[in-house]
């Protein structure tokens, strides 16, 4: 010890020792998994929920190991997408004990569970008034974001790069570019603090319109394909409901909020019963959005916008310092104990405070998820490969071109890459496109190849504008 101390410096040692422990917890859970994994069939019928709490736990671990991208400047997303790449494809390496992760469907859900909930806390840290000096904006940069890669895609790219494939598949690699990941996005700016500044405004408001005006065209293209021809009354009702959802939820929201939180405080006014309160509203939110075919995390980010503190001022309020001195005293003289105890029972904790443990817990799930569904081997033809670099460069060029109406004294590079990732949005638009039968698979590994280049490049681009 003394001569390995004497060639290295303790913190390097020491860190050292963390991931090599850190390691063998990793591979004692590995190895438990692939013993259950590798069971009869009977067996692993019988032990389905135990095998998907392994999976669970693996999955933690490869999250806080992934976080050790911080180490060089790097956001906590970065490594966790990384490790569920190399996760989903050990396979390339004969080592298959991973492949049921893909298709467990708690994991699945527990994913899903995890990027509302990261959407529900960006939503609860920023704000309706925040979102509206911004707003006009926001849509300019979302119509933008959409139109100009629709039309690269369907009129450009797909005829000149695969003219033997459809219009049809030429109008679903359009929709498919029109994709903006908003949970990448904002794990970025959550991950380095920056949720503050205009331009994550900006890029939150714009990828939440975006997804609405993304899912209106996979709407419409869908529809097109199965029933040959859309009429405007179609169209319209499509656009009514979108944007029914989303200014109705908000206003009856705002304005039932209060007394929805008053009515609750009579049962109970801890913090656990408003954690309670404020979830439910994320959760139906979501569910309402799905209800209406728009996607859930919508619903979880307009749950977050509506609520404020104000909401909650029937539950539990801090005393002053005069009666929490005068509390700890009666209950057992000046005992500094009892008087952070009575401290910590009365001061106020808000909703962002309480719900950030459990987005430790259940966010990372999300994305080493995601990362888990990226195969590599899409990667190995030449051909569709550079296909796809090229797609991919269109897919930044048309996303770059919304913050062009940004408007003034902004940064332009925050915001164009912010728009560009293209996440499980981009999957969720090709996926549809393999299910109505439009995509050729050497169409939708091309897809794939862009969601899984932009989702991987933008992070580091981001953080590099972000931290200047």
């Amino acid at each position: 010890m003394n001569a390995l101390t004497a060639l290295l410096p303790i913190p390097t040692i020491i860190r050292a020792r963390t991931i090599i422990i850190a390691s063998a917890v990793l591979l004692s859970v590995l190895y438990a998994s692939g013993a259950t994994a590798s069971g009869d069939a009977g067996a692993a019928a019988s032990h389905g929920p135990i095998q998907t709490l392994l999976w669970m736990a693996f999955i933690l671990l490869c999250a806080l190991l992934g976080r050790l991208v911080e180490k060089i400047g790097q956001p906590s997303v970065l490594g966790e997408l990384l490790m569920g790449v190399a996760i989903g494809n050990l396979g390339l390496l004969g080592i298959h004990t991973f492949e049921p992760i893909r298709s467990d469907v708690f994991i699945e859900f527990l994913a899903q569970i995890g990027v509302i909930i990261l959407l529900f806390q960006v939503g609860l840290e920023s704000n309706l008034a925040s979102m509206r000096k911004v707003g006009v904006r926001a849509f300019a940069v979302a119509t933008v974001g959409v139109v100009v890669p629709f039309f690269l895609g369907t009129w450009v790219v797909g005829p000149w790069l695969l003219p033997l494939e459809s219009l049809n598949a030429h109008l679903f690699l359009g929709a498919a570019l029109t994709a903006t990941s908003v949970g990448i996005t904002a794990r970025v700016f959550k991950d380095l603090g920056k949720l503050h500044l205009p331009e994550a405004q900006i890029v939150l408001g714009a990828a939440v319109i975006d997804d609405v005006l993304g899912l209106i065209i996979l709407a419409v293209v869908s529809a097109l394909v199965t029933l040959g021809s859309v009429g405007a009354g179609t169209i319209a009702a499509i656009v009514l409901k979108a944007l029914a959802f989303l200014v109705g939820s908000i206003l009856i929201g705002t304005y039932t909020a209060p007394y929805i939180g008053r009515l609750f405080s009579r049962i109970h006014t801890g913090a656990g019963a408003k954690l309670t309160l404020a979830i439910v509203f994320a959760l139906f939110y979501s569910a309402l959005a799905g209800l209406i075919g728009l996607a859930p995390i919508i619903g979880a980010f307009s749950a977050g916008l509506i609520l404020d503190p104000v909401h909650f001022r029937s539950f539990k309020k801090p005393k002053p310092a005069e009666e929490l001195e005068e509390y700890a005293t009666h209950l057992n003289g000046n005992d500094r104990q009892h008087m952070e105890e009575a401290a910590a029972h009365y001061t106020e904790k808000h909703i962002e405070d309480l719900l950030q443990p459990i987005g430790y817990f259940i966010v990372p799930i999300f994305f080493v998820f995601t990362g888990i569904g990226v195969r590599l081997e899409t990667l190995f033809s030449p051909t569709i490969l550079g296909i796809a670099l090229a797609v991919t460069l269109v897919a930044f060029i048309g996303k770059y071109a919304s913050s062009l109406v940004a408007g003034k004294g902004l940064n332009k590079k925050v915001i164009g890459f912010g728009m560009a990732p293209r996440g499980e949005v981009g999957l969720i638009f090709a996926s549809m496109g393999m299910s109505l039968g439009v995509l050729s698979e050497s169409l939708f590994s091309i897809i794939v190849i862009m969601v899984i280049l932009t989702t991987l490049i933008t992070p580091p681009i981001l953080a590099h504008y972000l931290k200047k």
